[in-house]
C-alpha cells in the first residue's frame, strides 16, 4: 500500500482564494486588480513553494532531499519545514563558504532548527552545482538523496504550477507573478486558457530568465506552452535587494489593501503592475490577477540596501 501523498498529509488550502483589490491607480485606466492569495495555501509552505515542492516530495517518497539556495532562500526554508512536518531528512547546499564561520542569519537558523543539514560551498562550486562531479561529491557525503534544484524549479515543479494557471481560467485576462528561477511562470502559463496571458517579473538581473522558462517548458510539456512575457525593469538592483522607494510602495499597498506585502518578490511584482497600468500596458476592461506567492518575514530577510 502506497504512503499518503504530501498533499493529503499537509492539507493545503487549494484552490487558493481570489480577492478583489479596489485601487484607483488601476481603476482610472479601466483595469480591475485581483489578488490570487497563494500565500494562504499553507502556513509553512506558502504559495509557489508548496506548488513546486509537493510533486518533488512525492517523487522523493520519503528519501532525504538535497537542494540549493542562498543565505536568505525561501526555498531552503520551505524544504526544511517540509522535512520537519513530514519526517524526512534535508540537506541545504548554501552559496558562500564564508558563511560557515559566521553566526547563522535568521533564515538559515530557521532551516537548522527544522533539522536541515547546512553544507556551505564557495561561489565557484555553487555555480557548478549541476556538474555531475559536484553532485557526485555531495551524494558521496550525504548518501542517496532526491536532488531538487535551486528554487525548486524543474519539470515536476512546472507541472505542479500548471494547477495555478488552471485555477485562474476564466478569472483574469492577465496573471502576473514574480520570478526567481522561472518554474512558477513556466507552469502558470501552461495552465491558463487560450486568450489569457502570463506576465513574469524577474527579481534578478541578468536577462537569463526567458531561456530558463523555455527550457523548463520543454522539459515539462515538450515545448512552448501558453502565452507569457517578461518585464525585466523591476528587480530593484537584483535578488534580495530592495530600496527605500520599494519599501514605501509596499507600505502604501499594505495600508490601501490590508495585505502584508513580502518585499523581495511580491512588492516588485505589484510595483510593476502599478507602473504598467499607468503606462497603458493593459487595455481598458482588462482584469489582472496578481499572484501573491509569499508572506513577509522581516526577521528572515535582508534589509534594504
Amino acid at each position: 500500500m502506497s504512503s499518503p501523498s504530501p498533499e493529503s498529509r499537509l492539507r493545503p488550502r487549494l484552490p487558493s482564494p481570489v480577492q478583489p483589490a479596489e485601487d484607483e491607480r488601476f481603476a482610472r485606466h479601466g483595469v480591475t486588480l485581483l489578488l490570487k492569495r497563494d500565500d494562504l495555501i499553507h502556513p509553512d509552505l506558502p504559495g509557489n513553494k508548496w506548488r513546486k515542492l509537493a510533486p518533488n516530495l512525492a517523487a522523493a517518497a520519503g528519501r532525504p532531499v538535497l537542494t540549493f539556495g542562498g543565505a536568505y532562500s525561501n526555498h531552503l526554508r520551505a524544504t526544511a519545514a517540509a522535512g520537519r512536518l513530514l519526517g524526512f531528512r534535508t540537506v541545504g547546499v548554501v552559496r558562500g563558504d564564508e558563511l560557515a564561520h559566521r553566526p547563522l542569519n535568521p533564515s538559515l537558523a530557521r532551516c537548522a532548527a527544522d533539522g536541515m543539514r547546512l553544507h556551505f560551498v564557495d561561489r565557484a562550486t555553487y555555480r557548478a552545482k549541476s556538474d555531475p562531479a559536484v553532485l557526485a561529491g555531495l551524494l558521496d557525503a550525504y548518501g542517496d538523496c532526491e536532488v531538487v534544484p535551486e528554487g525548486g524549479s524543474n519539470a515536476l515543479a512546472a507541472r505542479g504550477c500548471a494547477a495555478l494557471g488552471r485555477e485562474l481560467r476564466g478569472v483574469a485576462d492577465v496573471a502576473a507573478v514574480a520570478c526567481g528561477t522561472g518554474g512558477t511562470l513556466a507552469g502558470l502559463a501552461a495552465g491558463l486558457a487560450p486568450g489569457q496571458r502570463a506576465l513574469g517579473v524577474p527579481v534578478l538581473r541578468g536577462g537569463f530568465l526567458g531561456e530558463a522558462v523555455r527550457e523548463l517548458q520543454r522539459d515539462a510539456f515538450g515545448g512552448p506552452a501558453g502565452d507569457w512575457w517578461l518585464d525585466e525593469r523591476f528587480h530593484f538592483g537584483g535578488y534580495a535587494r530592495t530600496t527605500p522607494a520599494l519599501h514605501a510602495f509596499a507600505n502604501d499597498f499594505e495600508d490601501r489593501h490590508g495585505l502584508p506585502v513580502e518585499r523581495l518578490y511580491v512588492a516588485k511584482m505589484l510595483h510593476a503592475l502599478t507602473v504598467l497600468a499607468e503606462e497603458g500596458a493593459f487595455p481598458a476592461g482588462t482584469t489582472v490577477a496578481a499572484v501573491i506567492t509569499g508572506r513577509p518575514d522581516e526577521d528572515a530577510q535582508p534589509s534594504s540596501r
